[in-house]
C-alpha cells in the first residue's frame, strides 16, 4: 500500500471522529467516526458550522477561542494535548468528548483550517462522576 491508500483507509475506517473546519468554522471534512459519534451523516454536516456539535451555552466561548486561534495562528491545544468538553449529537443528547487538534497551514504558513480527532468518552466521564459521588458519601 502506498501512502495515499493508507491515508484513505485510515480516514474511512478510524473509529474516532475526524472533523476539519475552515477559518470560519465551517465543516469541510467529516468521516464515518464523526457520523457514528454525532449522528449526522456526512452530507448533513459538510458546509455547516461547528455549532451543530457545540452546546448552545458554550458557543460564545468556543467562537472567541476559535477566532483568536485563526487570527493569531496559535493554540495551546496543538501539541497533542487533550481537551475534554461537552458536545451535542443530532438527537440533542449531550455527550462528553476528548479531542486533540492539528493546525493545518497553507504554503505561506498561515493557519487555514483545524483538524480535530475526537473520541466519545461519555461512559468513562459518567463512571468517574459516579465514583466521586460514592467517595463523598
Amino acid at each position: 500500500m502506498d501512502r495515499e491508500q493508507i491515508a484513505r483507509k485510515l480516514f474511512e475506517g478510524m473509529p474516532d471522529a475526524l472533523v476539519v473546519a475552515d477559518r470560519e468554522g465551517i465543516i469541510r471534512v467529516w468521516n464515518g467516526g464523526a457520523e457514528r459519534i454525532f449522528g449526522f451523516a456526512e452530507g448533513e454536516a459538510l458546509g455547516h458550522s461547528l455549532d451543530i456539535i457545540t452546546p448552545e451555552r458554550l458557543r460564545e466561548r468556543h467562537w472567541i477561542g476559535y477566532e483568536a486561534t485563526m487570527r493569531t495562528g496559535q493554540t495551546k491545544y496543538g501539541a497533542g494535548d487533550l481537551l475534554s468538553v461537552p458536545a451535542i449529537r443530532k438527537d440533542g443528547a449531550q455527550i462528553s468528548i476528548q479531542f486533540s487538534i492539528v493546525p493545518l497551514r497553507g504554503e505561506d504558513g498561515d493557519l487555514q483550517a483545524v483538524a480535530a480527532i475526537m473520541r466519545d468518552v461519555t461512559e468513562d466521564f459518567e463512571e468517574r462522576k459516579r465514583l466521586r459521588r460514592a467517595l463523598r458519601s
